[in-house]
């Protein structure tokens, strides 16, 4: 598990499912551009889990951007995946909230576990 995410579970909260970037992002033009630097970092230091409360998903190392959303005020987890993310297991997940929230992260491994795990815990 992240650190992240283990240093902010309240209370009887635990962690149902956790992922990070599909190692595809390891043959993007940035990824060369910076000696692989940067897709290391990103992989390291970003999480994408699912607790049995919300989904929490923080990104950055030095800039942070977190998501923690209540499972109640997620709409829908959105899948969207290529024909090459379909057969190596990679996509882009789509967070719809409550209120207008949304928002997306590509090149996330297993993204249909993800859904699928939101929608059990949501139910």
């Amino acid at each position: 598990m992240g650190n992240y995410v283990d240093n902010n579970l309240i209370n009887g909260e635990e962690v149902a499912f956790e992922t990070t970037y599909h190692w595809i992002i390891f043959l993007h033009l940035r990824s060369f551009l910076t000696l692989f630097i940067a897709p290391i970092l990103a992989r390291w230091s970003d999480e994408f889990a699912i607790t049995n409360h919300r989904i929490i998903i923080k990104i950055g190392l030095i800039s942070r951007r977190t998501l923690e959303m209540n499972l109640s005020k997620v709409e829908t987890v959105n899948v969207d995946q290529s024909i090459m993310g379909r057969i190596l297991g990679y996509g882009t997940i789509r967070i719809v909230g409550t209120g207008g929230t949304n928002e997306v992260f590509e090149n996330i491994s297993h993204p249909i576990d993800f859904r699928k795990k939101f929608l059990e815990l949501s139910l």
